[in-house]
């Protein structure tokens, strides 16, 4: 399995590709050319070509290659991507269908490193200590402090405190699913262990995301967020069914993003350009033939234009890079208040973990 690209801590920070606009339809976009695809690779594969949920982009249509890339890269032939739901049975089988047909050399995951536990089964709990319940914010391992540990090794407490107030208020909104979470990964998977294919961990760390996404807000927003989740996590009124978010994390982003729309950039856009990079320019499908991308169907629209619009001068670290105008003395204060906060905001998580877990 290949990790994706490496997350460079790049001082300054470009405005990325602007995301689709609204006339922009990638299932229209793409059609004529994946329905030939299909019928080349296997006929039965039209059902899902027609819906959209599959679409096959060449690399005729990806742009120039950047000239920062080293001159003997050559980007992957044809890219298939496959919407999934993340809780879905079909789209289990929808991947198993997919990947058989198109034999692909590498197989891209809608995964980071931290997440790739998702596409194991979890084991059995031998200890006392909980077990941790699976979906997109999941922490990556199976036991919890363990989990905290790495996760603030990667992404820092802010980005942690985030990440468990999403992953329980996730879990809580989606529990009448009843089904486990990211099985199509984990069919993915095995089916790239049948076919020798690379299996590459095609998402942007979630921390960094989550770090972004938290830098985005202004502290009445940060306050509000908080707050809203909290009430939402505690709260004993049932959700009623038809409000439940169906699994997809992207529906939840969309949801968040109404609210505070500056969660919108890192939460989704940057996503999509992040996920289109890892299909052509990560260096794991190199000189590859044919790339499959097992991504939310959410995803799908932003990830075709992120494919064939950029001119080459977009890197990845301009997806990940980091800046900061404090200085040590202010950075000490605020690190000592944040902490502070953020050890309560862990300890009361922590006790609601224990109640829905």
């Amino acid at each position: 399995m290949a990790a994706g690209p490496t997350p460079s801590t790049a001082a300054s920070f470009r405005p990325p590709l602007p995301p689709p606009p609204p006339c922009f339809d990638y299932r229209a976009a793409m059609l004529g050319h994946t329905r030939a695809a299909a019928a080349a690779v296997d006929p039965a594969l039209a059902e899902l070509v027609e819906s959209g949920a599959l679409v096959s982009v060449p690399r005729r249509l990806f742009g120039p290659v950047p000239a920062w890339r080293p001159p003997d890269f050559v980007e992957p032939e044809d890219v298939w991507i496959l919407g999934t739901s993340h809780l879905s049975e079909e789209s289990v089988a929808q991947v198993e269908q997919v990947l058989r047909a198109v034999r692909p050399d590498n197989i891209v995951v809608e995964l980071c490193r931290s997440r790739a536990g998702i596409m194991y089964a979890p084991p059995a709990g031998a200890s006392g200590e909980p077990l941790l319940k699976s979906n997109m914010f999941s922490l990556g391992g199976s036991k919890f402090f363990g989990a905290v540990n790495r996760s603030i090794n990667l992404g820092g407490q802010t980005a942690l405190a985030l990440r468990l107030l999403l992953a329980v208020f996730s879990s809580k909104i989606s529990s009448g699913a009843n089904r486990p979470f990211g099985e199509e990964f984990r069919a993915a998977r095995k089916v790239s262990e049948d076919l020798g294919a690379q299996l590459v961990l095609g998402d942007r760390p979630i921390e960094i995301t989550l770090e972004r996404a938290w830098k985005s807000l202004s502290w009445d927003e940060k306050t509000k967020l908080v707050v809203s989740l909290f009430r939402g996590i505690t709260s004993t009124t049932d959700t009623p069914q038809n409000e439940k978010v169906t699994g997809s994390p992207y529906e939840l982003y969309e949801k968040l993003s109404m609210s505070y729309p500056s969660l919108l950039q890192p939460l989704i856009h940057e996503r999509d350009m992040f996920l289109a990079w890892s299909l052509k320019r990560s260096k794991a499908v190199n000189k590859s033939k044919t790339v499959v991308g097992i991504i939310g169907k959410g995803h799908m629209n932003g990830v075709v234009y992120a494919l064939i619009s950029d001119q080459g001068d977009l890197r990845f670290r301009d997806l990940v890079g980091r800046a900061s105008s404090d200085t040590w003395a202010s950075s000490l204060i605020k690190g000592l208040v944040r902490d502070t906060i953020i050890g309560l905001v862990l300890w009361a998580l922590y006790e609601q973990l224990k109640a829905v877990i």
